[in-house]
This record gives structure tokens, C-alpha cells and sequence, in this order.
């Protein structure tokens, strides 16, 4: 099935702590960006791409992808300082028909299949909004002041991840709502949920990870070592 995506890379990566954008920073030859831009590049399916960034590193990005020919990112779109910002600015620039399906994903997870990449779209597709999560693989403890409250049940906790795929128009309403509301969510589903709207699982994979501390690259070299890519 059809679709376009909003790239997230407006980010500062200050838990990555490189003084610099983490999706700028090398991996095995190539930024991490490019390693996620090609998974979209590569895909019939992807008909588009939106680029959010930081207006101060605009030139860098646009001659990252003439230099790696990354002829899907159609156009770019400046970051906000929240998360939320970036998504809604994205999605202000992007030209589709409403009722198609449109994917946000971070810039930083450059592990993202085809395949993983169809069965998302195709649930959206079907519900509306949907997400790829994998399930929890730790016991998870609810802390307060460093002390344990409560255990969670394992079961019924997964880790959400991106894509996360929508109805343009579906997603376009949850941001108004969530910008006339004030109401900042953990991600771009928990707007569609606080509109009390379903949102479809999908399982992911733990390939899919976001690169977020040094030791998350040390893994991504490794995936890359192994031809996980």
C-alpha cells in the first residue's frame, strides 16, 4: 500500500553525547539519516518524503541527500523545540490526498523493514492509526523519590516504536485537538488515544531500535557487521 513519511531529524541527541545532531554522526561509512533514508528510498511503496530538520543545519541536510541521491525527499520542514512541533510542521507540508496513509518516523532507527513498514501501513489502513511495538522484555518497576511503588504486569506492556502510521486527516485532527487542548503526548498515538479513538498493535521487531546512547551505536555497528541492515 501507498504512502509518504515525515522523518523526524530535527533532534538534538543530548543523551547521545556527541555535540552534534546524533542522526549527523557516522555509521559505518554513511550518517545514520542516510542509513534511514534509504530504507524509504528503496521501498515502491514509499511515494514521499518529509524531512524535518533544523533550520541552522538546512544546508548540510540538502547536500546530504544530493550527494547520497535521495530523490524521494521531496521537501523539508523546519523542527519546533518539542517533539510534538516537528511532527505538526511536518505534517503541514505534505501534499497527499487526506484519506491516505501517511507514516512519522525517527530519524534515528535505521534498522526499519519492507516488511515491517507494509504491515504497519496496511493496519492503519484498516483502523485508521497503528503502530509497531514490541513487547516488554523486563520487569518493569513504577518508582517514585528511588523506591518502588508497584510492579507493573509484564503482559500487557509493550514498547512502542515508529513507524507509526496514519489517516492524514485522522492525525492532522489529533494535533489541532492536542494544540487547542494544550495536551503534550509521549508520541504521535497518544494523541489519537486522548481523542479516545483505537489504535492498532503491530509487532515489531528489537532490530528496530532508536540510537540513543553511545552504546546504542556499538549495537548498530554490530547489526551492521552481521548484514542486519
Amino acid at each position: 500500500m501507498d504512502y509518504q513519511v515525515v522523518v523526524l531529524a530535527a533532534g538534538q541527541g543530548r543523551r547521545m553525547g556527541a555535540g552534534e545532531n546524533k542522526v549527523l554522526l557516522d555509521l559505518a561509512g554513511a550518517p545514520v539519516i542516510v542509513h534511514t533514508l534509504r530504507v524509504f528510498e528503496t521501498d515502491p511503496s514509499c511515494k514521499g518524503i518529509v524531512l524535518v530538520i533544523r533550520d541552522d543545519e538546512k544546508e548540510q541536510f540538502r547536500a546530504l541527500v544530493e550527494d547520497y541521491r535521495l530523490k524521494k525527499v521531496r521537501t523539508f520542514a523546519e523542527g519546533g523545540k518539542e517533539r510534538q512541533e516537528s511532527v505538526r510542521s511536518g505534517l503541514g507540508v505534505i501534499k497527499m490526498d487526506q484519506k491516505e496513509i501517511v507514516l512519522i518516523h525517527d530519524g534515528a532507527r535505521p534498522f526499519i523493514t519492507h516488511r515491517e513498514i507494509a504491515r504497519v501501513t496496511e493496519a492503519a489502513a484498516e483502523s485508521g492509526a497503528a503502530l509497531l511495538a514490541v513487547p516488554v522484555k523486563d520487569t518493569i518497576k513504577q518508582v517514585a523519590d528511588f523506591t518502588v511503588e508497584r510492579t507493573l504486569e509484564r503482559k500487557s506492556l509493550w514498547a512502542a516504536q515508529t513507524p507509526q502510521a496514519f489517516r492524514l486527516f485522522l492525525i492532522r485532527r489529533a494535533h489541532q485537538e492536542s494544540l487547542e487542548t494544550h495536551f503534550m503526548g509521549t508520541d504521535d498515538v497518544s494523541l489519537v488515544e486522548q481523542m479516545g479513538l483505537p489504535v492498532k498493535i503491530v509487532e515489531g521487531s528489537y532490530r528496530n531500535i532508536k540510537l540513543t546512547t553511545p552504546e546504542d551505536l556499538v549495537i548498530a555497528q554490530t547489526f551492521l557487521q552481521r548484514g542486519e541492515e
